[in-house]
């Protein structure tokens, strides 16, 4: 509860400042910008163990770690996205970082019109299906969806859809399940 209402809080902040900022002839928006910024710094520091260690590490200082950070992405990131790093040092937020980004990401998708879709399947699915459920799912939200795709043998067959908030639960699992409950609520 407590980490995403602190991811929340700061990725709305961030946005509503990346809003308010001049737009760059490269990206639509400046929230944008900074959304391939944070993912940047968030792909930099999951690939680089050192760097990850120095930068959730508690009982480095914020000021060591603010140099740091400052050598690696100075130049690098913009202004607004070095700052807010600084900040989440200085308030050591920085173990809510992946969260943050993805709060972030959710609202730039939100003012662009886009869906996030993770669909899960038992077997891979042909261009063809997938297509299919990116039309399906486009219609239901009236969005664009982005889909990811994952492959779980556990369900049997069928599909489990969870966009957003909402999870469309079509495996042969669950059914299986229900079906079990009903028959021994019978008996």
């Amino acid at each position: 509860m407590l980490r995403g209402a602190v991811a929340g809080r700061y990725a709305e902040a961030l946005y509503e400042l990346a809003s308010r900022e001049k737009v760059l002839p490269k990206y639509k928006s400046a929230a944008q910008r900074v959304e391939e910024e944070l993912k940047a710094v968030e792909k930099a520091i999951n690939e680089n163990p050192d760097l990850q260690k120095l930068f959730y590490h508690p009982q480095i200082t914020p000021a060591d770690k603010k140099e740091i950070l400052s050598k690696i992405f100075g130049g690098k990131v913009s202004r607004l996205t070095a700052n807010f790093l600084a900040l989440l040092v200085d308030k050591r937020r920085e173990a809510f970082f992946r969260d943050i980004v993805a709060e972030y990401v959710k609202l730039v998708n939100a003012s662009r019109n886009i869906a996030e879709a993770r669909i899960t399947s038992a077997v891979e699915l042909t261009a063809e299906e997938k297509a299919g459920i990116n039309q399906v799912l486009a219609r239901m939200t009236g969005k664009k969806v982005v889909a990811t795709y994952h492959v779980d043998p556990a369900l049997i067959g069928g599909v489990v859809v969870r966009i957003g908030d909402k999870i469309i639960d079509g495996s042969v699992k669950t059914r299986l399940a229900t079906l079990r409950e009903r028959l021994l609520a019978i008996s």
